[in-house]
């Protein structure tokens, strides 16, 4: 498969699994449009290493994912620079635990701001040029929370839920036109955020890091195992593939069987 020509846009993609993504994207030739947090000088480096390693050309959108008229230019940005937004990968999220009751309420809007309308914005300004090309690809990051609840994280389930339903209609809407649109829903996946909360639950629970992993961590999990985030890429690479052409709102698990218990 080549993706040569085609340009893609990937929120937050300076770490984890949005740079897999655009990693594995611009393996297969694609432009990249970088977006997400971190150190100017660390994502500059991670945008000049993609274009020297991979031989696309990559560019970086600030792009603050509360901001709608911010997520829309980034997306013209990807126009401007490449003539087509062809792929978009709508991957920033963050998160936050409490008892609903004690819930910061402007913790649940900023989560549902980042998790759910951010993708919104970006598909809404994404399509157009896809419908005029008659080709697009949107792949949104949902997570195992979009098919099944945990206790203490009534924002992040409620945005994961919204991304699966904001998937289908979109899916509906665009299936004439050439585009699909899906969602990956991983479990656990092992990640340096997830790597640094090891030590402190290994001291605030008195485990061993076995027993964090599997205990803790990967207690949902049937296969024990952590997903990992080339996995999760392959995917999405998948997705933008000529065999995935008749895959199109489908919510894709891949959680260790999480969600089959």
């Amino acid at each position: 498969m080549t993706l040569t020509s085609k340009t893609a846009v990937v929120t937050g993609s300076t770490s984890g699994i949005g740079l897999a993504i655009a990693r594995a994207l611009a393996k297969e030739g694609a432009n990249i449009v970088l977006n997400g947090l971190g150190d100017e000088a660390e994502i500059e480096k991670t945008r000049a290493g993609i274009e020297s390693e991979f031989g696309v050309k990559a560019v970086y959108s600030p792009a603050n994912m509360l901001k709608a008229d911010e997520i829309e230019e980034m997306v013209r940005l990807g126009e401007r620079t490449f003539g087509s937004v062809d792929i978009l990968v709508n991957n920033a999220g963050i998160q936050f635990v409490s008892p609903v009751e004690d819930f910061p309420v402007e913790k649940w809007d900023q989560i549902i701001a980042i998790n759910l309308t951010s993708a919104f914005h970006a598909i809404r300004a994404a399509v157009p040029g896809m419908k005029a090309r008659g080709w697009g690809r949107i792949i949104n990051t949902a997570s195992a929370h979009s098919l099944v609840a945990s206790p203490f994280k009534s924002a992040y389930v409620a945005a994961k839920h919204g991304i699966a339903g904001l998937t289908k209609t979109v899916a509906l809407e665009v299936a004439t036109q050439g585009i699909t649109v899906n969602c990956i829903s991983p479990g656990y996946v092992w990640t340096p955020l997830v790597e640094r909360q090891i030590p402190d639950t290994m001291k605030a629970r008195g485990l061993t890091k076995e027993q964090v992993i599997n205990d803790v961590l990967l207690e949902a999990q049937p296969t024990k195992q952590f997903v990992t985030v080339d996995q999760v890429a392959g995917l999405a690479v998948f997705l933008c593939s000529d065999a995935a052409s008749q895959m199109s709102g489908a919510n894709l698990s891949m959680d260790g069987g999480w969600t089959a218990k």
